[in-house]
């Protein structure tokens, strides 16, 4: 519940701290003196967005904090450690409007965004008004309070879990199967690797290929060549290299014997000699083993046309035709392998389908016997609170959906009749803010108990309404006050009676600044307020006396 709210330099409010306790707190004031700053403060702190004019005139900021005691709010707690910003069962919301425009927040002292206040106060507090009610419209979340009114949370909750696991089960398949065309993908990398193992080669022996038809392209050049080229190192002729050197050779050798400085060039001839037949002999045999063929060279030639031909078809150069093979085998294999895959998540998901099923079948049973009782009961308060005569009913729509649906089978509408002899419509076309704040207190306190926040704030519920009737209001939030913290803005003594504790509103002024401030009322203090709020200006003693017997009259209740 909330313990403490500060506020500084936040409107017409300079400073300001409140300390607040269980039940029923009432919050009263003159027109004007500023009783919804304590409200518009919480929503504040919930995450709504900042004004600039918020901030008191002449100050630089506004601040605002409050202190929640959550050791009973297990989903609150839940939160903050999952976002890792727990601290013990205490929660501390701080925010800070700046006058030249933004704001910053903290929550338990860490920074927080605007989104993690919402989300955090969503399980701290309601704020209910005219504007608040507006949620009372939509129909999800109309189906969000038939479900907590039947406390079918956890059944909901099952429905929910079971049929995004179906959904997610089904994304994955559908990942495997490859938008439904997995069997023509296998085919098809079937097909593409024996072309490809069939022809793709490795990079070295890629490279010997070329080079072999490169050669087998020039062969008859080739051996033509080289045999000349014997011919003319060692042929039958005059003209041969070998007998050239050999004769060179020898009269370098007689020269020699008479200069002895010749003989190195003497032996580099005979080196050139036995090298010439060397090499002579080497292009010989090259010679002999050229290969002239014309069907090996097609052969080789049609082999590197196929590779041309595939590298087109991948987009690939033809280098790369071996490492590719291998990339289709890896998603061929994978493939293969997804099929005990796909029969596994087949099961999983017809095992959620059917959790899903007997879980949505319990979850209409039990919407269906909520929408009967919620509407009576409802019904039943419209009429104390100052509806005679009106009528609510819950309506339930059947889904014609076949697959699980997060929400259940069905979806629900809130019917009302404001009037005596008037059909039931769709609470969102009918109902005026008067009398959807009327209807929401009514669904607070059908539901009572079953909300998970532990404080409730009303801005002025009772606007509109008077006498026996504003009675009751005050009855029906003391009621509430005695299962969680009820914090409620209002202007009628009949409300502020049922109060546990009283806040007066006060705004002063000394002819240069406005103030506000905020004081707790005791006894004494009560009836003076009460008496106010009863006779207006003057108070007389009858009055007085009026408001005392009110007082006496909500202690005895």
């Amino acid at each position: 519940m909330l313990k403490q709210l500060y506020v500084r330099q936040f409107a017409v409010v300079e400073e300001a701290e409140i300390h607040f306790g269980s039940g029923l707190t009432v919050v009263t004031g003159e027109t004007g003196a500023g009783k919804s700053l304590l409200v518009d403060a919480l929503a504040l702190l919930a995450g709504a967005r900042a004004d600039t004019g918020q901030v008191r005139g002449g100050a630089a900021r506004a601040e605002l904090a409050a202190e929640f005691d959550i050791g009973a709010l297990p989903a609150a707690r839940a939160w903050l450690q999952d976002e890792a910003l727990d601290d013990d069962d205490a929660c501390r919301l701080r925010r800070v409007i700046a006058a030249e425009g933004g704001s910053r927040a903290w929550i338990n002292g860490r920074p927080a965004s605007l989104a993690q206040l919402n989300a955090l106060a969503e399980r701290l507090l309601e704020i209910h008004g005219q504007h608040e009610h507006q949620a009372l419209l939509q129909r999800e979340h109309q189906l969000e309070l038939l479900d907590a009114f039947g406390q079918l949370e956890a059944t909901a909750a099952e429905v929910r879990v079971q049929a995004l696991r179906w959904r997610t089960l089904g994304a994955e398949m559908h990942s495997l199967t490859g938008d439904g065309d997995r069997d023509a993908r296998m085919e098809r990398l079937r097909h593409e690797l024996d072309e490809l193992e069939r022809w793709a080669l490795a990079p070295e022996a890629l490279a010997e290929l070329e080079q072999q038809h490169h050669r087998l392209a020039h062969a008859e050049r080739l051996v033509s060549g080289t045999a000349a080229l014997v011919d003319l190192c060692d042929g039958d002729g005059d003209q041969a290299l070998s007998r050239q050197l050999t004769r060179a050779h020898g009269e370098l050798a007689r020269l020699a014997e008479l200069d002895p400085q010749l003989r190195g060039a003497a032996e580099l001839l005979d080196g050139a000699v036995i090298q010439l037949g060397e090499a002579s002999e080497w292009l010989a045999r090259y010679a002999e083993r050229q290969d002239l063929d014309p069907a090996r060279y097609n052969e080789v030639d049609s082999h590197l046309a196929r590779l041309h031909e595939l590298g087109r078809k991948h987009r690939l150069p033809i280098i790369e035709l071996a490492a590719h093979a291998q990339t289709l085998r890896d998603e061929l294999e994978h493939l293969d392998r997804a099929s005990g895959t796909l029969q596994r998540l087949a099961a999983e998901r017809a095992a959620a389908a059917s959790a899903c099923a007997r879980a949505s079948a319990a979850l209409s049973a039990g919407r269906q016997a909520a929408a009967a009782r919620l509407g009576a009961a409802v019904a039943a308060l419209m009429e104390q609170l100052g509806m005679a005569g009106g009528r609510f009913a819950v309506e339930l729509e059947t889904q014609d959906a076949d697959d699980p649906d997060p929400q259940g089978r069905e979806r629900c509408e809130f019917m009302v009749s404001a009037n005596p002899g008037m059909p039931l419509r769709p609470l969102r076309r009918v109902a005026s803010g008067g009398e959807l704040a009327r209807i929401g207190l009514a669904l607070e306190v059908a539901a009572l108990g079953h909300d998970a926040v532990g404080t409730m704030v009303f801005d002025e519920v009772d606007s509109g309404i008077g006498g026996a009737v504003a009675e009751v209001v005050g009855q029906k939030l003391r009621a509430l006050g005695s299962e969680r913290q009820v914090l409620c803005v209002t202007h009628l003594a009949q409300v502020a009676a049922q109060g546990h504790a009283h806040l007066r509103v006060l705004k002063d002024s000394d002819g240069t600044a406005t103030r506000t401030r905020i004081e707790t009322l005791a006894a004494e203090g009560r009836r003076e307020e009460l008496a106010r709020m009863l006779g207006g200006v003057e108070i007389t003693r009858e009055t007085r006396a009026h408001a005392r017997r009110m007082l006496e009259q909500a202690q005895a209740d």
